[in-house]
């Protein structure tokens, strides 16, 4: 990866922990959940610093898309580390400004620049048009070079990034999400039982056609986000069930404006898609988690005699006394942005999208949701935070 050849935008400082941050620790295991968006990607990153500065590091960091890339660079470094490797990451894949240090073009035309630029000759340490694709569409390719660009640079920049040895201890716990092109079905890939390497975070960066397929074990893989972008699922499929607090980052509104053009039309269409149903995932899995703290309750009426017996044992297995604390954010629209906002990596973008992570997870720590009377038969609560940059 190319060191930029300008002044990187600025961070939100970084902090010691505070007392008042350590009164607000959230309860049972923490997870990250990572939401695909290639460029929005950057306001995951602010999310984690604040979680990093209260002195909430995750013991499970689940993603999908650009959510894996920045979950493997959580997880595959130590505490300590993390930051630092996050931001030479975004930095070397900051779009660089074509006049040199200084020349800060109005965002009217640093967006369509940057946009021009990354489509035709793609982002320096993670894509590359693949000349392969100039023989047109139809040309039989094969599965891993069907594809607009290659990704071999990125495969670099995570090898150089990654400790993937780090990642095999399970020291933090790493989930990512592919679909196979072959069969369809959503695959995650668990450290906790295989043994990830950078394919695996490759694959579910796969974006298709833009990025080719990745193979693991013989079969295809691409991007999980056609199948799933939320992968929430992840979480709440667990076995066993264990007690959490769960940030699930959002970087695509499900709710918006009444599109009046086409132009609209195509970011409404993109918000919805990969949005993909996270609303619905928790409602489902609020009823389910009920059902099990109700087997839970209706077992204490069981006389003890009985309660010993194989087959009311098997019945109450399905019960369930864990409490799950979802948090949701949802990262906030900026003025002027588009359907193309995922390949927005100018500077200014990813500086904004940083900061809102920032300033939006300080707010939910210190809200402490968590923090609230729980009845015993709610197993699953969903916190939705309301964003303070509602429009940047």
């Amino acid at each position: 990866m190319k060191k930029s050849v300008h002044k990187s935008a600025p961070r939100p400082k970084t902090r010691a922990p505070t007392k008042a941050a350590s009164n607000a620790m959230p309860p049972g295991q923490i997870v990250l959940v990572l939401q695909g968006g290639g460029a929005l990607g950057a306001y995951q990153v602010g999310v984690y610093q604040a979680l990093h500065e209260a002195g909430i590091e995750p013991d499970w960091v689940i993603g999908t898309s650009i959510g894996a890339i920045n979950a493997a660079l959580i997880a595959g470094n130590l505490p300590g580390q993390r930051l630092a490797k996050l931001a030479e990451f975004w930095d070397g894949i900051e779009w660089h400004q074509p006049f040199g240090v200084g020349a800060a073009l109005p965002w009217w035309i640093a967006g369509p620049a940057s946009n021009l630029t990354t489509v035709t000759m793609g982002v320096p340490g993670f894509f590359e048009p693949n000349p392969k694709s100039w023989l047109g569409a139809r040309a039989p390719l094969g599965v891993e070079d069907a594809s607009y660009y290659r990704t071999d640079q990125l495969r670099t920049t995570l090898a150089r990034l990654v400790d993937f040895e780090l990642i095999k201890r399970n020291t933090t716990r790493l989930t990512v999400g592919a679909v196979n092109a072959r069969t369809g079905a959503m695959r995650y890939f668990d450290s906790r039982g295989d043994a990830l390497h950078v394919s695996h975070i490759m694959a579910s960066g796969a974006l298709p056609p833009a990025s080719p397929a990745v193979r693991i074990d013989g079969e295809p893989y691409w991007d999980g986000g056609i199948y799933s972008n939320t992968p929430i699922e992840a979480v709440l499929d667990d076995n066993p069930r264990r007690s959490s607090t769960v940030f699930s980052v959002h970087l695509w509104n499900p709710s918006g404006n009444e599109p009046k053009s086409i132009w609209d039309v195509l970011g409404r269409q993109k918000e919805i898609q990969y949005s993909s149903r996270a609303i619905n995932h928790v409602n489902r899995q609020k009823q389910i988690h009920r059902l099990r703290h109700v087997i839970n309750e209706m077992a204490k009426h069981v006389p003890a005699r009985e309660r010993a017996s194989g087959e009311v044992q098997e019945l109450m297995s399905w019960g369930c006394k864990t409490t799950v604390h979802i948090v949701r954010l949802l990262a906030p629209r900026l003025d002027g942005e588009d359907h193309t906002k995922d390949i927005d990596f100018t500077p200014s973008g990813i500086k904004a999208r940083w900061a809102a992570g920032y300033t939006d997870t300080q707010d939910a720590i210190a809200e402490k949701p968590w923090d609230c009377e729980v009845d015993a038969l709610e197993g699953l609560l969903l916190h939705e935070h309301e964003s303070t940059h509602a429009s940047m």
